[in-house]
C-alpha cells in the first residue's frame, strides 16, 4: 500500500503530467493543420481553386508570378503575407524594395480574399490565401494538387522594405551566402537546391543577370562559367544597359512547364543567375543537381521542401490577425 506521502506526490506528478499533455495539445491545435477551415469555412479552398483556375489559361505566367510570390513572403518576416502589404506613411514596405518590384500578381490575391469575404467574414488569413494559390497555380497543369498545403496562418501587421535585402537570397548570391541564408530559415542544403528549381518556370528581367555577359568582375568581363553560346544568345536579348522592360526566359524552351528540366540547364552551364550556377561550386550541391536531373522524383522533393518553407515563422493561435483586405493590417 502506498503511504500518504509518497501518493501526494504520485498525485502531484499526474496533475503536472496531464497539464503538459494539454498544453501540448492546445500548441498542436494552434499550429498549421490540414483542412483548418473545414468548420469554419468550408468553401475556402475551393474559392481559391476555382478562382486561379479561372486566371491560369489565360495567363500561364501566373503559377511562376505565385510561386514568387510565396518564396518573398516566406523568407521575409516568415509565411505572413507581410509581402502583400501596401506602405503606411512615409515608411516602404516588402513590396516597395528592389528585389520585389518586379512581383505582380497581387490582383488575383484581392479577389480571392473579396470572395471568401463574402461567405466567410474574419476567417480566412491571407497568408494561407497565398500558400493556395502558389501551390494551385503550379499544380493547375497536373490536374493535381501536387504538395499539401496545411493551413491556419494568420497575418502579420508590419512590413518593412529594409528587411527585405538581409533575409532574401539574391540571384547575385554565392553558394556560402545562399546555404547561410536557407539555414536561417531551418532549411538545408537539400532544400536549397530543391527549391532552386523553382526557376523551372518563369521569366526574368535583364538586370538581375546582364552583369555576368558585361562586366563580372568589374572589368568589361564576362562570367567565365556561363556557356558561351548561351551568353552570346543572352546578350543579343538584353542590351548595355539592360532595358527595364526585357525579359528572357529562366529556363531555356521550358519556361512554363514545371520540370526537372532546371537541373539539365544548370549543368550545361546556362543557369541565369549567379545563384544558379552557384549550385555548381559546392560537391555536395552539384551532386544533388545530378541526381534531380535524372531522378523522376523531382515534383515529390519539391513538394517536401515547400511543406518545410510553408511553415517558417509562421505566426498561429492568437499571434497576428486576419486581415479584412490583404493590402492593409486592420
Amino acid at each position: 500500500m502506498m503511504a500518504k506521502k509518497d501518493c501526494s506526490i504520485f498525485v502531484i506528478f499526474a496533475s503536472l503530467l496531464a497539464f503538459w499533455i494539454a498544453a501540448a495539445g492546445a500548441c498542436n491545435a494552434e499550429g498549421l493543420k490540414m483542412k483548418f477551415y473545414k468548420e469554419s469555412c468550408p468553401q475556402a479552398e475551393k474559392i481559391v481553386k476555382e478562382i486561379i483556375g479561372s486566371r491560369v489559361p489565360s495567363n500561364p505566367a501566373l503559377p511562376a508570378k505565385l510561386l514568387r510570390m510565396n518564396y518573398h513572403d516566406c523568407f521575409v518576416m516568415g509565411c505572413d503575407a507581410s509581402i502583400l502589404l501596401d506602405a503606411v506613411n512615409n515608411t516602404q514596405a516588402e513590396k516597395d524594395a528592389l528585389p520585389n518590384l518586379s512581383l505582380s500578381g497581387f490582383d488575383v490575391i484581392d479577389d480571392i480574399k473579396t470572395q471568401i469575404e463574402q461567405v466567410c467574414p474574419n476567417t480566412v488569413s491571407c497568408a494561407d490565401i497565398l500558400a493556395l494559390a502558389a501551390r494551385d497555380a503550379v499544380s493547375f497543369p497536373f490536374n493535381r494538387r501536387l504538395w499539401k498545403v496545411p493551413t491556419g496562418r494568420r497575418d502579420g501587421r508590419i512590413s518593412l522594405a529594409s528587411e527585405v535585402t538581409k533575409n532574401l537570397p539574391s540571384p547575385f548570391s554565392n553558394f556560402t551566402t545562399l546555404l547561410e541564408l536557407f539555414n536561417k530559415k531551418d532549411l538545408n542544403l537539400n532544400d536549397l537546391v530543391l527549391l532552386s528549381g523553382a526557376h523551372t518556370i518563369g521569366l526574368s528581367h535583364c538586370g538581375t543577370f546582364s552583369r555576368r555577359l558585361y562586366n563580372f568582375t568589374g572589368k568589361g568581363d564576362q562570367d567565365p562559367s556561363l556557356d558561351p553560346t548561351y551568353a552570346e544568345f543572352l546578350k543579343k536579348k538584353c542590351s548595355n544597359p539592360a532595358n527595364p522592360a526585357t525579359t528572357v526566359e529562366m529556363d531555356p524552351q521550358s519556361a512554363l512547364s514545371f520540370d526537372k528540366n532546371y537541373y539539365q540547364t544548370v549543368l550545361e552551364n546556362k543557369g541565369l543567375f549567379q545563384s544558379d550556377a552557384a549550385l555548381l561550386t559546392n560537391r555536395q550541391s552539384a551532386k544533388i543537381v545530378r541526381h534531380l536531373q535524372i531522378s523522376t522524383s523531382f515534383i515529390a522533393k519539391f513538394a517536401n521542401s515547400m511543406e518545410k518553407m510553408g511553415s517558417i515563422e509562421v505566426l498561429t493561435g492568437n499571434t497576428g490577425e486576419i486581415r479584412k483586405q490583404c493590402r492593409f493590417a486592420n
